[in-house]
């Protein structure tokens, strides 16, 4: 869902890897989850290339890699589960390029 005060952040095509941009991002919306000693659920979202399992386990790591950057900037790993949605809640129809970079999420 969309919070006010926090982001998505994006990955690149097939990748799970954490940008400049995102990890910026990131800290960002750590310093909000702190301040408002909130508790998150970190979702993982692809576009819709790929099967359905390799894009949930996909949608995983990426989930994974933000809860883990999130940790490591002294977030509480207990206040935050992770889900992987794979390409079932795209944000963007289509299948152009820009479509698919908003929906790797």
């Amino acid at each position: 869902g969309k919070i006010s005060g926090l982001v998505s952040v994006h990955f690149d095509y097939d990748s799970s890897t954490l940008t400049t941009e995102s990890r910026r991002q990131l800290a960002a919306n750590a310093d909000w989850i702190k301040s408002n000693k909130a508790t998150v659920q970190v979702e993982g979202h692809c576009d819709n290339r790929g099967s359905g399992e390799y894009n949930l386990a996909l949608g995983e790591r990426r989930a994974k890699a933000v809860k883990n950057y999130l940790v490591s900037l002294g977030l509480d790993s207990k206040r935050m589960t992770i889900i992987s949605y794979g390409e079932e809640k795209p944000i963007a129809m289509g299948d152009s390029e820009e479509a698919y970079a908003k929906n790797r999420r």
